[in-house]
């Protein structure tokens, strides 16, 4: 009894990894790529294979160094990547289905979470304004990375 359990088991979470592995029904029937507008920059901060298979994971980092470590650069942010990516049409990453963001998560039936909390569009620089570098910036509850994460 104790096998035929551990193979329906073994069973259930390799169905469980062939679903979660199979392409979204639009790349599975052959759909054309999405046509992308170019980004404002003279290149991204990846090569575009890197960022089509990783911008999650990117993303995410970036993420968890802001938020949990208070470590804020411009490298992988999504304000910088809404900046380089909004359409010159709509001026937005998600607004129309052709945006840079929906157009390839539609294509690969992956939904759009991030613009439940952040702007699909840039927001306008104010006057005096300096551009963000990527400087690193910490906040002073937080651990600082640069002086051996003793707080501010």
């Amino acid at each position: 009894m104790a096998r035929l359990s551990s193979w329906l088991r073994l069973a259930a979470l390799i169905g469980a990894a062939a679903v979660l592995a199979a392409p979204s029904f639009q790349a599975a029937a052959g759909a054309d790529k999405p046509k992308l507008e170019h980004g404002k920059g003279d290149k991204c901060v990846e090569d575009t294979d890197f960022m089509r298979r990783n911008h999650m994971e990117l993303l995410k980092h970036h993420r968890d160094e802001t938020v949990h470590q208070g470590i804020r650069t411009t490298k992988y942010s999504l304000k910088q990547c809404v900046a380089c990516h909004a359409s010159e049409k709509t001026g937005s990453v998600a607004a129309t289905k052709e945006d840079f963001c929906a157009a390839c998560h539609s294509y690969a039936g992956v939904k759009l979470d991030c613009w439940d909390c952040h702007a699909t569009k840039p927001m306008a620089k104010q006057p005096g304004q300096a551009d963000a570098q990527a400087e690193v910036k910490a906040s002073p509850l937080m651990p600082n990375p640069q002086n051996g994460g003793a707080k501010q």
